[in-house]
């Protein structure tokens, strides 16, 4: 019993390793690697590069199929794009084994020590995050050596030896890699603790390729779990996973079942005959041919899946998110990348309602009128669900540092898009009392208020594309225009009164007018704070790789 009491130990110690360390990467170079895969994967190839090498980065597929799903349902990335990453990503996850092969128990103490040290003494947030890598490392090889320990005591028990030695049928042992690999949602952790009974004679080497195999199909499980409530090309990318590990596991399950013998003897010349190393090499290996086999087939995996998972997205009936909550793929990589492409479809419906508010105003148009009202509903339901979202996701431990100082930003950017619904709401209003009350304007006031809008327009698309960018390109041009609005407003305001004082306009013509001013000066000052959202991150909390 205790022997088990141990192995359950050093399991448990090695799962909080891994997720410490998986976590504590994300948060680190998340960020960072995020952007790395939006911007490297326009070419497969280089995906499966760029895949590979944050999949080693972040020790888990699992999270970076996620992501690369999440990528997809928020249309930043095409479903040919995430294939290459895809396939990278099943080849970076090999490199857990390789590091538990190389048996670095001995030292385990010393990354200890380290961790605690970064994490207890050290103030500043990234260090912290760099020290939980650590200390998930020191931990993941504690448990190691304490789950090696308990198996090396059942090479004593005829009783284990003799289950583990009568497990021969490669579906059994595919089945069991499966099943594990999905309850504990990581091929990493199943792959390493394969590699440990191994390493003390309690598999043979055969069993471990099939298992290995069976771990491949079950690392799909969180990936699909993910899409379920996605959209279509968000389960269409989950689908390339599941396809591509499970075509790749049938063709190396044919190449083993006619020549299994002739694989290990192979295995074992390149691993020198350390059981251990040998299992973490067929790891590797598996997964490289799987991606070399299949590459080529990119495209028809993508029309496969296409055919699996038909047609396009509907509408649904009533308001809806497009890009977070209950029906978008969550990844706290890319939760707050997702929330901002949220943000800015909201920006450009209030500033479509604006533009339709202002010309029924101009135009007298009812019909644009009613539109802006019930635009300015859907405005109110997208400030509730976004903000309510923002509230989700700041609770969240496992963002990236760089975006975690961002959310702050962002709920200030919901509140000013809100407004601006809520300036486009008073002006439709204006144009029905003004329509009701045969209000008579000034042609020179009109063409006043026409020229000051288009510089309003001006000035939300240039913060609306920054905030967007994060790139502070227009920023001069933006502080120049609201200065200029400003004046202008100033001005307008004047010469109104100066048409009053001389009977030009009528008093309700001039009230109108006033107050229309007024709301867009208003409106661009919300467009400016929309701008200089993006420079309200703490650059120390920035980490180059």
């Amino acid at each position: 019993m205790s022997i088990f009491l141990s192995l359950l130990g050093g399991l448990g110690l090695f799962l909080f390793g891994m997720k410490m360390m998986s976590e504590g990467l994300e948060k680190a170079a998340g960020a960072k690697m995020r952007n790395i895969v939006e911007a490297m994967t326009k070419n497969r190839l280089i995906g499966v590069l760029v895949g590979t090498v944050f999949t080693a980065i972040i020790q888990s597929s699992s999270a970076a199929t996620v992501m690369v799903v999440s990528f997809v349902n928020a249309g930043l990335m095409t479903l040919t794009q995430a294939a290459g990453v895809i396939m990278g990503a099943n080849i970076g996850t090999t490199v857990t084994s390789q590091l538990v092969s190389l048996n670095l128990s001995e030292i385990a103490p010393l990354f200890l020590f380290s961790g605690v040290i970064l994490v207890m003494f050290v103030k500043k947030p990234i260090v912290k995050k760099i020290g939980e890598v650590v200390l998930g490392f020191g931990i993941l090889f504690m448990g190691l050596s304490l789950m090696s320990g308990s198996m090396e005591n059942f090479r004593d028990s005829p009783a284990v030896i003799n289950t583990l030695s009568s497990l021969r049928n490669p579906f059994l042992a595919v089945l069991i890699g499966l099943l594990i690999t999905a309850v504990l949602q990581s091929s990493s952790v199943t792959v390493s603790v394969i590699l440990v009974m191994a390493t003390q004679g309690l598999l043979t080497l055969p069993i471990c390729f099939y298992t290995i195999l069976g771990c491949n199909i079950g690392s799909c499980v969180s990936a699909l779990l993910a899409s379920v409530s996605g959209k279509k090309d968000a389960k269409r990318a989950a689908l390339i996973h599941f396809s591509f590990n499970v075509i790749g596991t049938v063709v190396i399950a044919i190449i083993l079942a006619f020549g299994v013998d002739q694989v290990e003897l192979w295995i074992r010349a390149i691993s020198g005959d350390n059981p251990g190393r040998c299992v973490a090499n067929a790891h590797t290996i598996f997964k490289i041919f799987q991606v070399i086999i299949l590459f080529p087939f990119a495209g028809s995996l993508v029309k496969l899946v296409n055919v699996l998972v038909p047609g396009q997205d509907g509408d649904a009936d009533g308001f809806q998110l497009k890009y977070i909550g209950k029906t978008a793929v969550f990844s706290p990589t890319t939760a707050v990348v997702e929330t901002i492409r949220e943000i800015e479809a909201m920006g450009e419906l209030a500033i479509q309602n604006l533009r339709d508010a202002m010309e029924a105003f101009f135009q007298k148009d009812e019909q644009k009128t009613q539109r802006v009202y019930q635009v300015e509903k859907q405005l109110d339901f997208l400030c509730k669900e976004i903000t309510d979202y923002l509230v989700k996701i700041n609770q969240k431990e496992q963002l990236p540092l760089a975006d975690s100082v961002r959310i702050g930003g962002l709920f200030h950017v919901v509140n000013d898009i809100e407004r601006i619904g809520d300036h486009a709401e008073n002006f439709a209003d204006a144009a029905v009392s003004s329509t009701e009350d045969g209000t008579d304007f000034n042609k020179k006031g009109i063409k006043e208020l026409m020229e000051m809008y288009n510089k309003v327009q001006e000035i939300l698309a240039m913060s609306l594309e920054m905030f967007s960018t994060g790139k502070e390109e227009h920023l001069e041009q933006i502080l120049a225009l609201e200065n200029e609005i400003d004046e202008m407003e100033r001005s307008l305001q004047k010469a109104q009164v100066r048409r009053l004082a001389k009977g030009k306009c009528t008093a309700q013509a001039g009230v109108v007018y006033a107050d229309m001013v007024t709301g867009l000066e208003r409106v661009a000052d919300h467009a400016t704070n929309i701008a200089f959202s993006i420079l309200d991150e703490d650059p120390e909390e920035d980490f180059d790789l």
